[in-house]
């Protein structure tokens, strides 16, 4: 049986920092450290001060499990905002779908035929790091969430909350 997949309304779905943290298997500690120095930021809604809650949607927790991914396969958090800096203004799908080649600390970028140095010029191949399972392994993780969820509701016996949507 295949992994289940998120459905388009789970794209209009927003998540908690709490939550985010969690799918992606991060801390919320660093979560927010990420957003306060513009690494991500959520686009749903921000913090606009003490007491305010960031929402993240799922393009965000997309950048997120990606970042993560950057950082265990040891490369530098400078070098995984250079490559961010450079994914934003160059690839305009999901940038779980770029294919990214490690070499050292450098990170090179495959478009197509060419390979493109994200973080300063330089060649050599050591090590590819495979971003294809990133958006499975996201899918895989709200669907649990969203199971948690269905049974702490069942378990009160409340109705489930509605799923909170990014206002369009």
């Amino acid at each position: 049986m295949g992994a289940a997949r998120v459905n388009q309304f789970d794209s209009l779905r927003t998540y908690s920092g709490k939550q985010a943290a969690d799918i992606v298997n991060i801390t919320y500690r660093q979560l927010d450290y990420w957003a306060r120095t513009n690494l991500v930021r959520p686009s749903a809604t921000d913090a606009a001060g003490s007491g305010t809650r960031r929402e993240y949607v799922y393009r965000d927790l997309l950048e997120l499990k990606v970042i993560k991914n950057l950082l265990d396969a040891g490369i530098k958090l400078e070098s995984v905002r250079a490559v961010f800096d450079y994914l934003r203004r160059h690839v305009t799908t999901d940038v779980a779908s770029a294919h990214v080649v490690i070499s050292g600390k450098s990170v090179v970028l495959c478009d197509g035929d060419r390979l493109i140095d994200a973080v300063r010029n330089g060649q050599g191949v050591l090590n590819v790091l495979p971003l294809a399972n990133v958006k499975q392994e996201l899918d895989a993780r709200i669907i649990e969430l969203k199971r948690s969820e269905q049974r702490a509701a069942a378990t009160t016996g409340s109705v489930a909350a509605p799923l909170r949507s990014v206002a369009r």
